[in-house]
């Protein structure tokens, strides 16, 4: 009898607070509901300039689908302009004058541009021999990077997001082999960014390049090599019309990331509301491009082979430790610049060293383990 007075009295406060709810609702006015974000009014134009040629597949592409994302999240109330590299400003122009706020409000860009401002910018977006892009978004998400690159970015009035990523870039394209770390030297490589000084340190010379530049430089001999992203971009800019051989994988960005940086005054002065949808909107884009790399790459790495006879090439072991030691030495030096980028460094390398312990027994192994199985 006790357990059956309990019951009645349970069921007549489910049906009392069941009452009380739809009393509440009718209360409440249409098209409100309860903890939703207060709409913003009101049209904002903000401009974006970008580094990548207009034609660009992949991330080029990426920074005009996430200003539509922008746009059709916001119902039109943020409007972002995209403005390709050489259409409002020149190459590498972007980060001052995003940085000033006047010329662009915006960039999307790669943090390995601005070493030459801060040589710490480039463990945000591609450090030789550091982590993949799993891990490194790993280390920016959970890992205590994304307060760091803050932090950095602040100094030059500048908001950074993590805004996509081409995976393990390719070693690049060259007009001879490369049989040992002899052959390094003195080798003219366009390489950009923290790669440049491991490679001039391996015993080769970097030369910075804009990536329109590249394909006349290795046509004119210019260079002797150069890298760009992988198969599916360099597929696009034709670089295996003017260079024969192909190496793998790319020591210098081993999960090269775009970025997105505001003015930081810009980003401040944006209603919360509006920053939710950006968040939002990039965290959708990035993992979108992220995905169409791995698809496209396999792709064109297939058609590069088959249709135009390029020769892919492992780096020689000996070459790769050289460049490895070389990397070492180069952010080894990087710490010493200031006391933020010894404490960036510091976070850096315990979490690509606790990263690779997962990764080794997890998604590497697996596929060594996969081709053994499967036969091929």
């Amino acid at each position: 009898m006790k357990n059956r007075r309990n019951w009645l009295v349970a069921l007549s406060m489910v049906v009392v607070g069941f009452v009380a709810g739809l009393l509440t609702a009718r209360q409440r006015p249409r098209g409100h509901s309860r903890g939703a974000p207060p709409t913003v009014t009101g049209t904002r134009t903000l401009t974006m300039v970008t580094e990548w040629p207009e034609q660009l597949p992949g991330i080029g592409a990426s920074a005009t689908r996430l200003a539509r994302r922008v746009a059709a999240a916001s119902d039109g109330n943020l409007v972002i302009e995209v403005y390709p590299v050489g259409t409002k400003l020149e190459a590498l122009a972007s980060f001052d004058a995003v940085s000033e706020g006047q010329q662009a409000q915006l960039m999307h860009a790669a943090p390995l541009y601005w070493t030459s401002k801060a040589p710490a910018f480039g463990f945000f977006g591609a450090t030789p021999f550091g982590m993949t892009s799993p891990e490194l978004k790993a280390w920016i998400d959970h890992g205590g990077g994304q307060e760091l690159w803050d932090e950095l970015s602040a100094r030059f009035n500048l908001k950074p997001f993590s805004a996509g990523s081409s995976g393990v870039q390719m070693g690049g394209w060259f007009n001879r082999e490369i049989n040992s770390a002899e052959d390094l030297k003195g080798l003219r490589m366009r390489i950009v960014g923290l790669g440049g000084e491991t490679w001039t340190r391996a015993g080769g010379k970097a030369v910075a390049l804009s990536g329109g530049e590249i394909f006349q430089a290795l046509q004119r001999g210019d260079v002797d090599g150069a890298e760009w992203f992988g198969p599916w971009n360099d597929l696009s800019m034709g670089f295996y019309k003017v260079a024969r051989y192909y190496y793998y994988p790319g020591f210098h960005e081993p999960g090269s990331s775009a970025e997105l940086s505001f003015n930081l005054d810009t980003w401040q002065s944006l209603p919360p509301a509006h920053q939710e949808i950006i968040r939002s909107c990039i965290e959708a884009e990035a993992s979108f491009v992220s995905a169409e790399y791995d698809a496209r790459n396999a792709e064109a790495l297939a058609r590069l082979q088959r249709d135009h006879g390029v020769e892919l090439n492992p780096f020689p072991r000996d070459a790769y430790r050289a460049l490895a030691l070389a990397a070492e030495e180069v952010l080894a030096d990087l710490a010493r610049t200031d006391s933020l980028s010894r404490k960036i460094h510091r976070n850096y390398i315990e979490f690509r060293a606790q990263a690779m312990g997962w990764t080794e027994v997890s998604e590497q192994a697996f596929a060594s383990q996969r081709r053994l199985a499967l036969g091929f």
